[in-house]
């Protein structure tokens, strides 16, 4: 199974050029793909409904979205009445095979009144593999700082960890006849992949908190229901890798993190250099499943 993460930067690329067609062409071939920053009716991307179209783009895939940002939509959309749009801003979720079931988590916020502060969230999918039920987050943390994002990533653990205890989007024994008319949405499973922009370098308190800190006697002291880095499995060293630039730095922030009894299965890692359809580049993950 093909995973690819993409910031699509709302489809403007490093030629300042506004291009879909470009996104999807980078991202296709995948089996799971993982969008951050994808919006909907914002004028500098053309007033258009950006998940609708990279799903006509890519017309051989199911696909949900989740906002993080969501405000009302001027009347000037073209074609839509005032009221019947929403301004949107957050993460796509693609798949070959069906999603079973989604939910979108809004992550921890703080207000500013000095840089823009976004309300970011995680994407939740459920797709079924041979190996059993799949939940695949789509995720964007935010830019402020440390201090911001480390509250999301403990979110994000907590989400993971009480998902079996959560139970599926219906669960119920005795549920009324008008609830079982439909197949019932699928119970979370143990594994889980994070996918996304973390706004986080593998130095950081943010990546030592999801994969475990280092040790003085060499790796990472890993939670047996915590995370590895996809990336590092595949053997590629920590530090390696460009996905973005932080003010000209070249730096890796965007990652797949697999559930600790997937490491194994993980095959491969790439991260796509020659795309040009953002600022960030494209991560590719090969796994088993």
């Amino acid at each position: 199974m093909r995973l690819v993460s993409y910031n699509i930067q709302y489809g403007r690329g490093r030629d300042g050029r506004f291009d879909l067609d470009r996104i999807a062409a980078e991202v296709a071939g995948a089996d799971l793909i993982a969008m951050q920053e994808v919006e909907r009716y914002w004028a500098r991307s053309g007033l258009v409904d950006q998940p609708a179209e990279l799903a006509r783009r890519l017309a051989d895939y199911y696909w949900v979205y989740g906002a993080g940002v969501d405000v009302h939509a001027p009347a000037a959309v073209p074609g839509a009445e005032a009221g019947t749009c929403r301004r949107q801003f957050g993460n796509l979720l693609l798949a070959r095979t069906p999603i079973l079931a989604a939910r979108n988590h809004l992550l921890p916020k703080c207000s500013s009144i000095g840089p823009m502060s976004l309300q970011r969230s995680a994407l939740e999918g459920i797709v079924e593999t041979e190996v059993g039920m799949l939940r695949v987050y789509s995720l964007h943390l935010t830019h402020l700082s440390a201090e911001t994002r480390l509250p999301q990533v403990e979110m994000l653990l907590r989400v993971h960890r009480d998902a079996p205890w959560e139970g599926a989007a219906l669960a119920a024994g005795d549920a009324k006849a008008e609830w079982l008319r439909e197949p019932a949405p699928p119970a979370p499973g143990p594994y889980a992949v994070l996918m996304g922009d973390f706004n986080a370098e593998p130095d950081s308190r943010e990546y030592a908190r999801i994969v475990g800190p280092l040790s003085e006697y060499g790796g990472r002291i890993i939670n047996p229901e915590g995370f590895v880095d996809a990336w590092v499995q595949a053997g590629h060293a920590e530090q390696d890798g460009v996905t973005a630039d932080i003010h000209g730095r070249p730096v890796r922030i965007d990652y797949c993190f697999v559930s600790t009894a997937l490491r194994e299965r993980v095959r491969g890692a790439r991260i796509d250099d020659q795309a040009r359809g953002s600022d960030h580049q494209p991560l590719w993950i090969d796994i088993d499943l």
